[in-house]
């Protein structure tokens, strides 16, 4: 078995991702009002309170994530690293461990954990989409499908 070539790429468009927690902010919210409309005279003033607390913080928690720095993948052939890049700079690349967590053909939701990290929280989220890497989708998907190479045994 072969381990996928190097692959050095940049991630710095982000549409589809934005236009998907567009959508879900809209529909969060519409459903949300429609209920609330729908129930006013039905439901406790602590539940519709309770209910329009929690969709706010969804919503709060979406457009959090709409704002994507763009970053640098890299594969060297054993091992990912990620560098966030700002403007015409590049920042430190920190390796890790890159897994996908949602594969739509023309879009994936890449998941990259630092080495040595213990908390869930330094996980950073990465949309890609094939629009503007044409050139080297294939390749991107090849790397992170391919199965990694073992590691030496202590």
């Amino acid at each position: 078995m072969r381990a996928p070539p190097p692959i050095d790429i940049a991630l710095t468009r982000f549409g589809c991702w934005r236009g998907a927690l567009a959508f879900l902010a809209i529909c969060t919210a519409a459903v949300t009002a429609a209920w609330l409309v729908a129930s006013f005279d039905q439901q406790p003033a602590a539940l519709r309170i309770g209910v329009s607390m929690v969709a706010s913080s969804m919503l709060a928690v979406m457009l959090s994530a709409v704002r994507v720095p763009a970053v640098e993948l890299r594969w060297d052939g054993a091992t990912w690293s990620c560098a966030v890049r700002a403007g015409a700079r590049t920042g430190l690349a920190v390796q890790g461990e890159l897994t996908v967590a949602l594969d739509l053909g023309s879009w994936l939701l890449l998941r990259f954990v630092p080495a040595g990290s213990r908390r869930r929280v330094d996980a950073r989220w990465l949309p890609a989409q094939r629009r503007g890497l044409e050139a080297q989708w294939h390749a991107l998907r090849c790397a992170v499908h391919a199965p990694r190479p073992a590691r030496a045994a202590p």
